[in-house]
């Protein structure tokens, strides 16, 4: 089965808790503080598998988790690093946030790498919270939570042509006559449901990957159809082979196909039109052909070279491969529009997110809410008094106790924070 487009949670590991311990040595009198930090998370990484041509493995696990950072341990000693989660991806694969809509890696050349959920880094033990007025600090901070992220994995077909044309007009025959590509071939609409590769290689040795795309009907770009769901993959190629029935089998217009199918190219993507385009002239074999190719030559405006084949009878493959062939030594390889971040640092402004949100419960109560604060609270180990005194600093350095007064809090409110519930003190 081929697939081509998943839906997958990631999640980055945890980072390892902090660790209160204190020097305990013979003749060593008041050693100090000795936790040491935890270890970060684990990132989930993708990595281009040039041996993939289908995201067929997402399609039986959708979640992936990063293990967490090894805790603090004594005397100072860090916990372990978690190794990052290596999830093979085949080349092609576009990765893109659900939430932000924002393109996160776009993945095309074997061994690539991407970073899709980052590690949370490790807690800090007692011992970095040392200071002349508290010497020997009693809490630690818990590890970082990895970051999650809910994506969209898409695979575009990496191959150097791509054959459009409407249903049933021979692109699959043709694909199996010049490769070793044994795709399914029927007389009926839909054969192909998914795209096939094939390598094809000329008389002059050079060779090319061909992909047979499904069939694309009018209004294809607005989800009509099956060739809606592989319009994509048109993207990738760097020459447009169209096949068309010439000899108008279904009693279709070969120049309305041609006009038609241009059209949602355009549609889907503009930029699409601006590749070079050869006209493979099918089922020349058949009667009315000749005629209908006389026609076909008169309306065509553009200066598009036309091949007359037929994939049935193998008559025409060698000129059109052959064309094909030179037409890709003059096309140069198309690189994905990705910024190029080694030579220089691009800098994107973003909003500064808030650093919380308050809210109302039906019951009443003030609903604290946002990244950074969500943040703080985990991390946070409130089983220790002077954990909860420090936290308690940071919300009123962050200007929560002012934002709730204003919003009416009053002595003995109650104030909640993802499951944790305080009451507010004047």
């Amino acid at each position: 089965m081929f697939v081509d487009q998943v839906r997958v949670y990631v999640k980055g590991g945890d980072g390892g808790n902090g660790l209160v311990a204190y020097r305990r040595e013979k003749y060593v009198p008041l050693g100090g503080p000795a936790g040491g930090d935890g270890g970060d998370g684990a990132d989930v990484v993708f990595e281009v598998d040039e041996g993939l041509n289908t995201l067929m493995d997402f399609r039986y696990q959708r979640h992936f988790k990063g293990k967490r950072g090894e805790n603090g341990l004594s005397k100072n000693q860090h916990g372990k690093n978690a190794d990052p989660l290596i999830i093979p991806v085949p080349p092609g694969t576009t990765v893109i946030d659900e939430d932000t809509d924002e393109t996160i890696a776009d993945l095309t050349e074997h061994g690539q790498k991407a970073v899709i959920a980052k590690g949370g880094r490790g807690g800090r033990g007692n011992s970095r919270f040392a200071t002349p007025r508290n010497p020997a600090p009693d809490f630690a901070e818990n590890g970082e939570p990895g970051q999650e992220r809910n994506i969209k994995v898409e695979l575009k077909v990496i191959a150097d042509v791509g054959l459009v044309g409407f249903p049933s007009v021979g692109k699959s025959t043709f694909l199996s006559v010049v490769s070793a590509a044994k795709p399914k071939i029927a007389d009926y609409h839909f054969t192909t449901l998914a795209p096939n590769l094939g390598v094809v290689e000329t008389e002059d040795h050079r060779s090319f990957v061909l992909a047979d795309l499904p069939g694309l009907i009018e209004g294809a770009h607005e989800g009509v159809g099956l060739g809606h769901q592989f319009l994509r993959h048109v993207e990738r190629t760097r020459l447009i082979v169209h096949v068309i029935d010439m000899a108008s089998i279904e009693g279709r217009d070969p120049y309305e196909d041609f006009v038609k199918i241009n059209e949602e190219l355009k549609e889907y993507d503009a930029k699409l039109l601006t590749r070079p385009q050869i006209i493979a002239a099918n089922k020349m074999d058949m009667p009315d052909a000749k005629e209908n190719l006389a026609i076909f030559k008169e309306k065509l405006a553009d200066d598009i070279p036309i091949y007359e084949i037929s994939a049935f009878t193998r008559t025409g493959l060698r000129d059109i491969l052959f064309a094909i062939a030179d037409e890709l030594e003059r096309i140069p390889k198309l690189a994905p529009e990705i910024e190029e971040t080694e030579k220089e640092v691009v800098y994107r402004f973003q909003k500064e997110e808030k650093a919380f949100i308050i809210s109302r419960d039906d019951d009443g109560a003030f609903v604290l809410s946002g990244n950074k604060i969500e943040k703080l609270f985990k991390m946070t180990d409130l089983s220790r008094d002077e954990a909860v005194q420090r936290f308690s600093r940071q919300l009123r350095t962050m200007g929560v106790d002012a934002a709730l007064r204003e919003r009416g809090a009053k002595d003995g409110d109650t104030v909640r924070l993802l499951d944790f519930e305080f009451e507010f003190i004047e």
